[in-house]
């Protein structure tokens, strides 16, 4: 039996890879650190290593782990998959001498890595090829789902992990879940399909049935959970309004309560992408009412080596912005107009874009409009005041990440900077 070591500070991610592996036959071991990751390529000598790129320099970095495993002749040879949230190409070159056969930047593509453990392996891996896209984050501590296409049960095993990390980011205590299918037809053979789906959200969430809601049209999805005992009392509906009737809490008046949200968002459910092409809807709006406290710890690793760029006419807004982030070390550079931040662009990479809609001269839609037509893909985020309806669906159309109203706390910038930027599923 081949043997493989997953070194990964995530205890969700390690759990992930274990099982995944274990389940196709690899006797599988994680360590926690680079330090104990350095103990067990000495004592185990796995036939491969999958490892974390950002790992603590406090307990040891992966340069050292790389270093000790070359020192030893009986490890020197173990091949490497590294993986990583961000890595350029300077950084990729300075594996070369340790044997690192792939980099991988998350979140994963399973086909992709499993693919390259069959090459490293000699093992055949099983995996889904069934077309879809999942999606899942969290407004007012309501935990979205969002399906499109199908049902792929290798996804749906991430997505059972990534419940449980918004959970944990968030602090959630009281799970509420919103199930929302889209472009999906389902017959009686996706019933082994949909029984696992269900399971996965209410086993990772341990939310109660009362606290679910599946958004739909499709009849056989009706009839299907309709006949299932173990799901009596998820509530199915077609209509947005009543899936948040009961789970979302009042929002302080920062942006208009039910029938606006509901609004909002039923134009971009339930329908194929107004592009015509298949695309994760990313329904993100963030009154993250419940501002817990996050600390600065949480999110150094995240974000200390980031470029954000905050682009608002409000100075108080940039400070805020700036401020919030230099406390972790990163770099915030502040634009107050639109058309000073396309020029900087043009010369320099920003890893986070914090956009304000409503600036007097290039506003935020032609700095969308422009960002577009360059080919921009890193996650911009939308600081607004403004919620009206056609507003906000415009600028999803135009591929933000996120739209954020103001009043902002620095809180609310970090937990959603987390559960963009942390993507390891």
């Amino acid at each position: 039996m081949k043997h493989v070591l997953v070194i990964d500070e995530s205890p969700l991610f390690r759990e992930y890879l274990r099982t995944k592996l274990a389940g196709n036959g690899i006797d599988a071991s994680v360590a926690i650190s680079g330090l104990d990751g350095i103990a067990k390529i000495r004592n185990l000598v796995p036939d491969l290593i999958v490892m974390d790129y950002h790992l603590s320099k406090e307990r040891q970095t992966v340069f050292d782990v790389l270093k000790e495993k070359k020192k030893n002749p009986g490890t020197a040879k173990i091949p490497v998959i590294i993986l990583a949230q961000r890595i350029d190409q300077k950084e990729i070159i300075e594996l070369v001498p340790y044997n690192v056969k792939k980099v991988f930047t998350k979140p994963i593509k399973i086909d992709t890595l499993f693919a390259t453990l069959t090459e490293l392996l000699g093992v055949p891996f099983e995996v889904d090829e069934t077309p879809s896209i999942i999606e899942a984050h969290v407004n007012d501590d309501i935990i979205f789902v969002e399906i499109a296409q199908g049902l792929n049960r290798d996804k749906l095993d991430l997505l059972r992990f990534k419940i449980i990390e918004l959970i944990e980011l968030y602090e959630i205590r009281v799970p509420k879940i919103i199930v929302m299918l889209s472009d999906i037809a389902f017959t009686f053979t996706d019933a082994p399909n949909l029984s696992k789906l269900l399971d996965t959200v209410l086993q990772s969430s341990r939310a109660k049935l009362r606290n679910v809601r599946v958004l739909t049209r499709d009849e056989f999805f009706k009839k299907f959970i309709a006949g299932q005992k173990d799901y009596e009392g998820i509530e199915v509906v077609s209509n947005l309004q009543y899936a948040l009737d009961g789970l979302l809490s009042e929002l302080d008046g920062t942006m208009e309560f039910g029938e606006k949200k509901a609004e909002i968002i039923g134009d971009r459910v339930l329908s194929a992408a107004q592009t015509g092409q298949p695309e994760s809807m990313q329904l993100r709006f963030d009154a993250e009412k419940k501002s817990r406290h996050m600390s600065l710890e949480d999110v150094k690793d995240v974000a200390k080596n980031l470029k954000i760029a905050a682009v608002d006419d409000d100075f108080v807004i940039q400070e805020l912005i700036k401020n919030t982030f230099q406390k972790v070390g990163t770099r915030v550079s502040t634009f107050s107009d639109g058309s000073e931040f396309l020029s900087a662009q043009r010369n320099e990479t920003f890893d986070l874009v914090f956009l304000d809609l409503m600036m007097p001269r290039t506003d935020g839609f032609e700095v969308l409009t422009s960002l577009r037509n360059r080919g921009f893909d890193r996650p911009v985020i939308v600081l607004s005041a403004v919620t009206q309806r056609d507003t906000v669906i415009k600028a999803f159309q135009m591929g933000i990440k996120s739209y954020m109203v103001k009043p902002l706390k620095p809180d609310d910038l970090l937990k959603k900077t987390m559960e963009i930027l942390r993507v390891n599923f």
